[in-house]
């Protein structure tokens, strides 16, 4: 067995994916034999958090340290180049299998109170295939006696068609953007309209060769509470990527990596229900009562 586990197969009209075991991550998904997201191999270990399920928080916490009742935890620190605590605690954990059929899987994982995160929380996601595309829903159920703070995300790279992401257009509904600090892409505090910039994508621009690692918000959503984001190909093909209000934030990277094979050859688009560092800033940080549940899904499908 590789390196991301057992590999589970999902089939549904002209649609195909893999979802691993380790992470519970995304690892191929394509539409009539063309990709939507950027793949791994089988024995590769999964690159720049492809795919992953990012829980019980997403992105970057400073340091890996926040107050909670007057104490100061403490995180693993997983990025040490920049001295944070990056994507959670369940990217490298074996999910577990509740019910895998034909098209729809279902994979938990217990997560256990650790002194820098000393909450239980028990976490389900799914991956359903459909005609029309995948649905992932995110489940976090407190099972402790305390609040739990609690963020979320998924981190596909998305995939237009043939090139890289210079090539392809972009249009993303979202009117903000908060300012990274360039050396460890935490917030400054600074926040600005993207109108005017390299950084507005709301009509849909040729991303060309623009480096973004960076949280968008005041996202607009539609009447049905829904946000969409589009990337395409020059023949109008592409991917698209929906989900509802649970995300008010996008983190968007265009994949500036050293590697040649990763470099900038799929967009990371991870709506978020909180932006980066929020278990320090608390902004629309989620505390999870005990006993109850927090529910988000996204859905991607080919144009």
């Amino acid at each position: 067995m590789g390196p991301s586990g057992e590999q589970f197969e999902l089939r549904a009209g002209d649609y195909a994916a893999t979802v691993t075991e380790v992470g519970a991550a995304l690892r191929t998904l394509t539409h009539r034999g063309g990709p939507l997201v950027r793949s791994f191999a089988e024995d590769e270990i999964m690159p720049c958090y492809s795919g992953a399920v990012l829980a019980p928080w997403p992105n970057r916490v400073t340091d890996g340290r926040y107050r909670h009742e007057g104490s100061i935890r403490q995180l693993p620190i997983t990025e040490p180049e920049r001295g944070t605590a990056l994507h959670g605690l369940v990217v490298w954990v074996p999910w577990r299998p509740v019910s895998h059929t034909a098209s729809r899987l279902e994979l938990e994982y217990p997560l256990w109170p650790t002194p820098g995160y000393p909450f239980r929380l028990d976490l389900r996601v799914s991956y359903e295939l459909t005609e029309t595309g995948l649905t992932v829903r995110l489940s976090a159920r407190n099972l402790g006696d305390d609040p739990a703070p609690y963020g979320c995300s998924i981190h596909p790279y998305l995939v237009a068609g043939e090139g890289r992401v210079d090539d392809w257009s972009l249009r993303l509904p979202a009117r903000r953007v908060l300012e990274p600090d360039p050396e460890r892409l935490l917030p400054t505090g600074q926040e600005r309209e993207v109108a005017g910039s390299a950084l507005d994508f709301r009509e849909g621009t040729t991303i060309g060769d623009v480096e973004i690692d960076h949280a968008y918000g005041d996202v607009e959503f539609d009447d049905t509470g829904h946000a969409e984001a589009l990337l395409l190909a020059g023949d109008g093909h592409g991917v698209r990527m929906r989900w509802d209000r649970a995300c008010p934030w996008v983190q968007v990277h265009t994949a500036d990596r050293p590697e040649p094979h990763l470099h900038r050859t799929g967009l990371a688009l991870e709506p978020m229900t909180c932006p980066p560092d929020a278990f320090n800033s608390g902004r629309d940080l989620v505390w999870l009562d005990p006993g109850a549940t927090h529910d988000v899904a996204w859905r991607i499908s080919a144009v």
